[in-house]
């Protein structure tokens, strides 16, 4: 609907048409009014009765006619767009273990803290959801097949351990290949489980396969991924006491993510890793589907109702 509300019921909304008219019936009062006024002066009846505040009148009769307006709404049953949560889905966390992690831009380093904030986004997914780590340097291994088990994932997330060279490609294609090994649903045997890749990196790839042509085939088999760039521009590691710099490729992941169909990250302290995990968690945990809110507009109207008769009491009322 991008954006839009629909409406099952749209031949209601004619009712609609009334709000101009109301609004311009009692714009036509008040002109009458004020002409009167203005023709007769002020008389002695005037200066007895208290002056009404005609703020308090305009608040009254305004919210009184939003009121009708999301009545009607309501009346026409509008559906829009909400957030459901997922009943099952897997995600598979793609982890650089490349010689760069150690750096220390990021305290204590690239890969401790990683591995804190990727513990942490296994409690954000929900229980029913299918977790599978993969890790990745010179070459890439599916370390944890996908498993309700968060221990087992968690466990295997502290055990990781750097490697020389980067092979972002090869790391997508062992994803894909634990995405396959997902249980299938029991209700629906015959359809794939929604899935998404998760991938954090903080280099570039100079070994392997193809980031791109892994990633297009993401894209084929709807996987879309999300990648983390993982690191500042001024990371560095020791080399023989030589200072070696390990900036992050923005470039890459962000090619990765748009071809796949997903979305790129970045990530430049442990904080802002967290952050990142939430919105992910908060995008592959849920989905937009197409449901009534009468509800949701019944409530506006109640709303306006009740403001309407607060300035219609205050407007009666007479204080000391």
């Amino acid at each position: 609907m991008d954006g839009w509300l629909a409406f099952m019921r749209p031949e209601r909304l004619w009712w609609l048409l009334l709000i101009p008219a109301l609004v311009l019936l009692y714009l036509g009062l008040l002109w009458r009014g004020r002409r009167r006024a203005r023709g007769r002066g002020i008389d002695r009846l005037d200066r007895v009765l208290p002056k009404q505040q005609a703020w308090k009148r305009h608040i009254a009769v305004g919210a009184a006619v939003l009121s009708l307006a999301a009545l009607n709404v309501a009346y026409a049953q509008p559906k829009g767009e909400v957030d459901v949560p997922r009943d099952r889905a897997t995600v598979v966390l793609t982890i650089d273990v490349s010689r760069s992690m150690i750096a220390e831009d990021v305290a204590p380093n690239r890969l401790d803290a990683a591995k804190a904030a990727a513990k942490d986004f296994l409690n954000l997914l929900p229980s029913g959801f299918n977790v599978s780590l993969v890790s990745f340097a010179a070459t890439a291994a599916v370390v944890v097949p996908p498993t309700t088990d968060r221990g087992m994932v968690a466990a295997a997330i502290d055990n990781l351990q750097v490697a020389p060279s980067t092979a972002i490609g090869d790391g997508i294609f062992a994803a894909l290949d634990a995405m396959a090994q997902a249980p299938p649903d029991p209700d629906h045997p015959d359809e794939p489980a929604p899935g998404a890749i998760v991938l954090l990196s903080d280099g570039y790839t100079n070994v392997g396969r193809s980031s791109a042509s892994a990633a297009r085939e993401a894209k084929a088999d709807k996987i879309p991924i999300y990648t983390i760039a993982y690191g500042t521009q001024g990371g560095y590691v020791e080399n023989r006491g030589r200072r070696e710099p390990v900036p992050v490729n923005h470039a890459e992941l962000e090619q990765i993510a748009r071809i796949s169909g997903g979305k790129k990250f970045s990530a430049g302290s442990s904080q802002e890793l967290k952050q990142v995990y939430q919105s992910i968690a908060n995008t592959v945990g849920y989905v937009k589907v197409d449901q009534e809110v009468t509800e949701r507009y019944a409530g506006y109207a109640l709303l306006f109702a009740i403001v309407a008769s607060l300035s219609l009491m205050s407007l009666a009322a007479r204080w000391p």
